[in-house]
């Protein structure tokens, strides 16, 4: 009986740890690509029919796409900031790149909240995270947040400091990004920071790791290869989409991203890596338009915030599979967290696990997104930004999407412009007329949202203000 009674115990205990996914496989790598500037259609598997993107057409095949998939800012800084805390903006106080008194003073109608340019080293971060679970971090490319990632969870970081862009003449060596030693004169950033990553896979591949890819392209200023732009001359495009030299710069990175694909595959890393593709913001739609997306980067229309969004997880992630729930950038913090089975450090975090959408396990509960911009950003082009007045692409307001419902509220005049993004994802038909009952109950949740997270609302007018009352 005391044999029967060990081999019943060492039954049980094999059976419970043999269900466990945890015991089966560990917690994947994580190749994290952060493209700059790209817009929500500027890749072929989103439906450019000019810029071709083999590469991340292919990883959208083998993974999850994301219809309705948003930064969490309209900007740089800002949504870098709140992806790498899992915080809203009112919780870090990052709002805008530099000032948040952007264009001419004498049309900005109340003085706006003040901008932090740095991400505190006291915020507890998705690096450091990364870094409590034993993985290796590495950072190549524009960090933005700071001087130098390493002070706030990067074991290693190349190229990234404060600056928000590669400067003058910047995509090609000699370099005016640091920590960068120049290249061969004429080498191309994107491809040395692919060099320098793969480099890293190839140091680290018996290690788990979290590598973030935050390339500088496709930011201004704009320089492709000349074989391509001559490529994309012949090309031509159409009214929406038609600059050789941005093209240029969309195909030099899905190259890239290629050979770092290859890479994971050639050193047998792929089944065991997650990868991810986004952007942390909207496209300029001077450069790219988006339509039927409204606006662009900078504006709280959805051209200026609904990004690409590509997971695949080998073993985890269905291939060729789709979501049309609206997610954020916020929601990776927490996503990785559910993963590691770790407990969380700050106190809050504000996004939600995609784990269930990830794994088709179980529903996703529909929760508001939310965005505060208490600050002016002046116009880009005044003929194509397509924004709520000539001037400016975004001027101080909030913004909350509820299912099919968003509402955006303007603190100067009171605005408020609601839409049924279903029927009118260009939105052009304001309904607050129309429908006052239902502006009224997502005017109530924004208020809610903004008292909770005490969100500055600037309302103290401007002495240099010339316009008309």
């Amino acid at each position: 009986m005391k044999h029967i009674g060990r081999y019943l115990l060492i039954a049980l205990f094999t059976l419970v740890f043999s269900s466990c996914e945890w015991f089966r496989k560990p917690p994947p790598n994580v190749v994290f690509i952060m493209i700059d500037d790209l817009g929500y259609k500027d890749t072929g598997v989103y439906g450019s029919n000019y810029y071709e993107t083999p590469n991340i057409d292919q990883l959208a095949s083998q993974g999850m796409l994301f219809t309705q998939a948003y930064a969490s800012a309209a900007n740089c800084a800002p949504s870098r900031a709140t992806f790498m805390s899992g915080l809203y903006h009112p919780r870090h106080g990052i709002y805008t790149v530099a000032s948040s008194e952007r264009g001419d003073a004498k049309d900005r109608k109340i003085i706006p909240t003040a901008n932090t340019e740095t991400l505190a080293d006291s915020v507890f971060t998705l690096a450091e995270s990364f870094r409590e679970q034993g993985y290796r971090t590495a950072h190549f490319g524009k960090w933005h947040l700071g001087e130098d990632p390493r002070t706030q969870g990067f074991d290693i970081n190349v190229a990234g400091s404060k600056r928000g862009n590669p400067g003058r003449d910047g995509y090609f060596s000699p370099y005016n990004v640091e920590p960068l030693e120049d290249g061969p004169e004429g080498e191309y950033l994107t491809d040395r920071l692919t060099d320098e990553a793969i480099d890293f896979l190839q140091a680290n591949q018996d290690s788990a790791f979290f590598l973030y890819m935050p390339y500088y392209t496709v930011h201004t200023p704009l320089q492709g290869k000349e074989d391509l732009i001559r490529k994309y001359r012949q090309k031509g495009g159409d009214s929406l989409q038609n600059n050789a030299v941005y093209a240029a710069m969309v195909e030099a990175m899905d190259q890239n991203i290629g050979r770092l694909l290859s890479a994971l595959d050639s050193l047998g890393l792929a089944e065991n890596t997650m990868v991810v593709f986004t952007s942390d913001n909207g496209g300029i739609r001077a450069v790219s338009s988006q339509e039927p997306l409204r606006a662009g980067k900078g504006s709280y229309y959805e051209g200026g915030i609904r990004v690409p969004l590509i997971v695949r997880w080998p073993g985890s992630v269905e291939p060729g599979t789709e979501s049309e729930l609206p997610v954020s950038n916020l929601d990776f913090f927490p996503t990785f967290q559910e993963i590691f089975g770790q407990k969380q450090k700050e106190k809050t975090l504000d996004g939600q696990s995609l784990l269930p959408i990830l794994k088709q396990q179980a529903d996703f509960a529909e929760r508001p997104l939310f965005w505060h911009f208490p600050i002016y950003l002046q116009d880009y082009d005044t003929l194509q930004d397509d924004g709520r007045d000539p001037l400016f692409r975004t001027r101080p307001g909030s913004v909350v999407r509820q299912g099919k419902w968003k509402l955006h509220e303007y603190f100067e005049d009171g605005g408020l412009e609601l839409y049924n993004l279903e029927e009118d994802i260009g939105e052009r038909n304001n309904l607050t007329e129309e429908m006052p009952e239902k502006t009224q109950e997502m005017y109530r949740i924004l208020e809610e949202w903004r008292e909770s997270t005490q969100a500055p609302v600037p309302t103290k007018p401007n002495p240099a203000y010339e316009g008309a009352e």
